[in-house]
């Protein structure tokens, strides 16, 4: 079975894999007919140092784009020094904001992976995700990649079917690519409709896709500020008061409100506001079955068997 794939090579597709690129597909549109205006994730910072280079995107700090985007290339130097490739897997752990978005952006800039761990110790992850790079907790970021020069020239620039996430917990690990979490970053942006220098707040904690698309890109793919104070619009997975709340519960998303953001890792991060599915999305709730197509649908489970389970009939079904 051939296949163009997002770069527009041909390339051989097994029956798994067609039926999940099917799943990702929504109507007649498929991900690769859809503009997304970067070409990966590390070009999204590339994107907006060219017009907005001194505007800031952290408050606190009052870091830059321009800031934001060396700090992300000295990452880069310095993951490159201590022997990560592209396209390798990178664990990554909380070190407070802005670091681990520093870092995240980094490991996308150097064209390798990042992993997330929900809910899943150190060995575990690293067995299932095969990989034995780990950015310890205790590293000081700031201080690793001080002595690094602010440009990096990337060995490989990835593209928008590449992987770029993998998050674990028990359950299950869920791989994510460049594409799946700009195509829900853009839709999400649809669905709040946000503005560029809207000032905004999000609580996340850096172990969950929902963080990575809410808090870590969609400041900078909507061009606004991060701060913690006199924020416009807050997201939230604790304070139902705030501006979206994020909702798990999808077996009770008929009784989602208007400002409900429903969460589901297997749709990238966000799947609805309230009821209404975001843009490039299509679900149907069941008793016990939530069934879902569309551009942000993951590239699979780390997981083959349950793969076979889970895709069919042009359909990603998740139990619920």
């Amino acid at each position: 079975m051939l296949r163009q794939a997002h770069n527009g090579r041909i390339q051989m597709t097994t029956d798994l894999q067609k039926r999940i690129y099917q799943a990702q597909c929504i109507g007649n549109v498929e991900p690769i007919e859809y503009m997304i205006p970067y070409p990966n994730t590390h070009a999204l910072i590339e994107g907006q140092n060219i017009k907005f280079a001194e505007q800031v995107i952290y408050k606190q700090g009052d870091i830059t784009n321009r800031i934001l985007y060396e700090l992300i290339q000295q990452t880069a130097h310095w993951l490159d020094s201590i022997n990560i490739k592209p396209r390798e897997r990178v664990i990554t752990h909380d070190r407070g904001s802005p670091q681990t978005e520093i870092l995240l952006f980094g490991i996308w800039h150097l064209g390798a992976s990042a992993v997330i761990l929900e809910s899943l110790d150190i060995d575990d992850a690293k067995q299932s995700c095969s990989t034995e790079h780990l950015i310890e907790p205790d590293t000081d970021l700031l201080k690793a990649i001080e002595p690094f020069p602010t440009d990096f020239d990337p060995k490989y620039k990835a593209l928008l079917g590449d992987e770029a996430l993998v998050s674990c917990s028990r359950e299950r690990g869920i791989r994510l690519s460049h594409y799946n979490l700009l195509a829900n970053t853009n839709s999400v942006q649809k669905a709040i409709d946000i503005k560029s220098r809207t000032r905004i707040f999000c609580d996340l904690q850096p172990d969950s896709t929902s963080w990575v698309v809410l808090k870590a890109i969609l400041p900078i793919y909507c061009g606004c500020i991060f701060t913690d104070k006199k924020a416009d619009i807050t997201i939230s997975d604790k304070d139902q008061n705030s501006t979206f709340y994020m909702r798990k519960d999808l077996k009770n998303l008929a009784q989602f409100k208007d400002n409900h953001l429903a969460i589901c890792p297997e749709n990238t991060a966000v799947l609805s506001r309230g009821t209404s599915p975001i843009h490039l999305t299509d679900l149907t709730l069941e008793e016990n079955t939530l069934a879902i197509r569309g551009h942000s649908v993951m590239m699979g489970y780390l997981d083959d068997t349950k793969n076979e389970s889970s895709f069919s009939n042009k359909t990603l079904y998740i139990p619920i």
